[in-house]
């Protein structure tokens, strides 16, 4: 099978690969860019606490400012701001839209 890639000219390197959507936490996405909630990485009350405040898997949120010394972050997320210390946002998974 390798020496057919070999003797056509072809490689691994042309085939076109599926590109997917990387996922990062909250706490590192950067001012502006919006992004999917894709989950949240703790049981405690902290994340339950997020989830009442509508930090929820499948919604849009964007990292809007950080205060002078990065903590805590403003974030939007269901059209309100609302505030967050980097160790909270760092358990919430998030994936930036693909962009075409």
């Amino acid at each position: 099978m390798c020496t057919d890639l070999l003797a056509t000219n072809t490689s691994i390197d042309n085939v076109p690969r599926v590109r997917q959507n990387p996922t990062t936490q909250l706490c590192c996405l950067p001012f502006g860019v919006q992004a999917r909630i894709t989950g949240i990485d703790s049981r405690d009350a902290v994340a339950r606490r997020l989830m009442e405040m509508g930090v929820l898997p499948g919604a849009l949120v964007r990292v809007i400012k950080a205060a002078p010394f990065g903590c805590p972050l403003e974030v939007e997320v269901r059209g309100y701001r609302l505030a967050m210390r980097r160790a909270e946002a760092a358990h919430v998974s998030v994936v930036a839209p693909e962009k075409s």
